[in-house]
């Protein structure tokens, strides 16, 4: 059984604050305990911000018939029906209540980058369909990413590094960033019985940037291997983003820095989020950083390129498209 969920307190970054050595030191600290912290003063206004969720709701409330139009593709683009994804398989009886739509960095066909994994052209509603959809969606593509720059910089420093430590051509000069809108229909979690939101998982990634509408949902398990374990609530932040870190930078900090288990669990109420997901280029070997080993603790893992991490993690959690064998229609 589980206990009592509460409500846990997270530190929050402001990007505005002149005082680098605070904000290095508020990160430090959340990345130490449990790798999630709030954005604020990030440069995107509330206007772009609900534009967003305005234009992400209009595509939702499309005809099933006509979301799977847009069927995501080999390359992870477009939508994914509700039960597509399954996170935590031992303990979900479905998959994920949810449905979603995946926008990365738009690359044309004929570019030889799209023969990359994570590159390639984006699935878009047409004009007729969705008008200025593809317009705010790339807006703020182009916008998170640049938090997400920021965000970066001060882990950066908060691991000892050189703040342009990630700004590097094979870090994030050429990330995959990918926008992922998320809508939870109405329907009531139920982790004793396997139903969730969204299964517990970590992210696979750098960092998760989260923007979410008012419905509490998030939960997040700071320890996992605790019995039982201890799941606690995220409040939403208007304006802000929730931020947390991926595998690939606890990997990279060798488990100093936390990648935390989290779920979405819901008491009924739909819910709409906005995930960024920011990795840096497909080439770029994870390897142990110099600051964080040392001859009392050795490298935990073996370098790995981050095109090859992540599209075995994509592979673990997704439906093979074959299932949908009558394809989009």
């Amino acid at each position: 059984m589980e206990s009592s969920i509460s409500r846990t307190e997270l530190n929050c970054i402001s990007l505005a604050d002149p005082d680098i050595q605070k904000s290095v030191a508020l990160l430090k600290q959340a990345c130490l305990d449990s790798g999630f912290f709030y954005v604020v003063d990030h440069g995107i206004s509330q206007e772009s911000m609900d534009e967003v969720f305005a234009q992400s709701k209009k595509f939702f409330d499309l005809p099933h018939s006509e979301k799977m139009k847009l069927l995501r593709d080999e390359k992870n683009r477009g939508y994914t029906p509700m039960l597509d994804e399954i996170l935590d398989p031992e303990n979900q009886v479905n998959g994920d209540y949810k449905e979603g739509y995946y926008i990365g960095v738009e690359v044309p066909e004929d570019n030889p980058e799209a023969n990359k994994p994570f590159y390639g052209p984006n699935q878009w509603p047409t004009e007729e369909v969705l008008p200025k959809w593809r317009k705010v969606m790339e807006q703020y593509h182009r916008e998170a990413l640049r938090v997400a720059k920021s965000v970066a910089r001060i882990i950066a420093l908060a691991l000892d590094l050189d703040v342009d430590f990630f700004d590097r051509p094979e870090m994030l000069a050429k990330p995959i960033a990918i926008l992922r809108l998320l809508h939870y229909e109405g329907r009531v979690s139920n982790p004793a019985k396997g139903v969730y939101g969204a299964g517990a998982h970590s992210d696979y990634g750098l960092i998760t940037l989260l923007a979410t509408d008012d419905v509490v949902g998030l939960q997040i398990c700071k320890d996992r291997n605790a019995q039982p374990q201890i799941w606690e609530y995220v409040a939403p932040l208007k304006g802000g983003f929730i931020v947390n870190l991926g595998d690939m930078l606890e990997r990279w900090s060798n488990c100093i820095f936390r990648s935390t288990l989290h779920r979405v669990v819901l008491d009924g109420q739909e819910r709409y989020s906005i995930a960024y997901f920011v990795e840096p280029s497909h080439d770029c070997v994870v390897e142990c950083l110099p600051t964080c080993k040392s001859e009392t603790n050795p490298p935990k893992f073996p370098p790995i390129t981050c095109s090859a991490y992540l599209s075995q993690r994509y592979k673990d959690t997704h439906a093979d498209l074959s299932s949908y064998s009558d394809g989009k229609a």
